[in-house]
């Protein structure tokens, strides 16, 4: 019995590891479009491979799965983030747990996790073919079992031979990716971090909370990464250009005024830009000032009048913006769209137009914000199709 695996990413392997070692009479072949194998494991989380996630915090996975929550809620009972951690651990692989809940390898690196997965496929005698690109099933017909796991798409035509077998396809559009402002003072504070800001996209219900980083080109961080991934549909269809609003506090309207009233009541005497409410970095709020007070920075507290109040609070909780296109994050790319999970059995992610094909990874319409959670998807569909490709026999 053979399995092609069409993919040579994270999914590809670990489906094709844990196939091997479920049904070690199956001959197993991974077959990769490019050169090179895990191109995108090795540069992941900057070259450290956020692996996976506690999901300590999740109290609902849409949150952290945009896409495909439904489905990986099921399939989470038959191999989950517990059982990743462990999975990697008992081959090989150290792991860590940072305070954020975020889970990379012991060793930070994410050489670690690529000399696992290719090592565990030496030992089990899996072939790895690089710069075979396939598109047709046609060229698969004389496998038993075939398995896509060709990663998230950057075109629709990446699809087109699974579209032409017959599967709906959800067009694929970026996520994961940071905003181009184009507000020279606002990029003057590149490298300047709100540790707790809330961004949103005014009239919607796009928002997304954490720390916010300013750059260059515009604005970065977990929240900018996180609100992409929320609104990556409505952003590709404004060609990346909708209006942004920054809470820089992410605290309520009364909850700012009632925190500037009391730096006003204890700190009379003092300038405004000497004291910053709620922890802000100095340069942010003395830019907040300039922006909102039309440059009164050196007004003192005690000065402060009810609309200059107003104004400060107005800056803080409903800071606008317009985002000036999207910017790319370092090398990693993310997509929202792919095969429409009505074409998979929900159980055993085998196709429900072509018997005997299963998909596995971001190739379905399943794609999660950062944190490891993109990985952990790979991880739980790649084992399931394995699974049931093993339970076929």
């Amino acid at each position: 019995m053979q399995t092609a695996i069409v993919g040579g990413g994270a999914a590809g392997f670990f489906l094709a590891v844990n196939l091997k070692e479920m049904m070690p009479q199956m001959e197993v072949v991974i077959l990769e479009r490019s050169t090179k194998v895990l191109r995108k494991v090795a540069i992941s989380g900057g070259g450290r491979c956020n692996c996976t996630n506690t999901f300590e915090d999740v109290k609902d996975l849409s949150a952290v799965y945009p896409r495909g929550h439904r489905l990986l809620r099921r399939l989470f009972h038959e191999f989950g983030p517990a059982d990743a951690y462990s999975w990697f651990e008992r081959h090989g692989v150290a792991l860590t747990v940072q305070a954020d809940h975020c889970v990379f390898p012991a060793s930070q690196r994410s050489q670690t996790i690529i000399d696992c997965l290719c090592g565990n496929a030496r030992r089990l005698g899996i072939k790895v073919v690089t710069g075979r690109a396939v598109n047709s099933l046609e060229e698969l017909r004389d496998f038993d079992f075939i398995a896509v796991t060709t990663g998230g798409s950057p075109r629709e035509e990446g699809l087109r031979w699974l579209a032409d077998a017959g599967h709906s396809v959800q067009k694929p559009v970026p996520s994961l990716f940071t905003f181009s402002i184009a507000d020279e003072a606002l990029r003057a504070l590149m490298g300047t971090v709100a540790d707790d800001a809330t961004a949103f996209i005014p009239a919607t219900k796009h928002r997304a909370r954490g720390p916010l980083l300013i750059t260059h080109w515009g604005m970065s961080g977990p929240a900018i990464l996180k609100l992409s991934s929320y609104a990556a549909r409505p952003l590709h269809d404004a060609n990346y250009r909708l209006p942004l609003a920054i809470n820089w506090t992410s605290h309520n309207e009364t909850e700012v005024a009632a925190q500037l009233q009391a730096l006003a009541a204890d700190h009379p005497h003092r300038q405004l830009s000497t004291v910053s409410p709620f922890s802000l970095p100095s340069r942010l709020w003395t830019y907040l000032l300039g922006k909102s007070l039309n440059g009164k920075i050196a007004l003192r507290w005690g000065d402060v009048g009810r609309k200059d109040l107003n104004r400060l609070t107005n800056a803080l909780c409903n800071d606008a913006y317009q985002i000036d296109g999207r910017a790319a994050f370092k090398d990693e790319f993310v997509t929202c769209g792919g095969i429409d999970l009505s074409q998979v059995n929900p159980s055993t992610l085998e196709s429900r137009v072509v018997p005997r094909l299963f998909f596995a990874g971001e190739v379905l319409d399943i794609d999660g914000i950062t944190g490891g959670f993109n990985f952990q998807a790979a991880w739980t569909t790649a084992y399931v199709a394995a699974k049931s490709i093993a339970a076929q026999l």
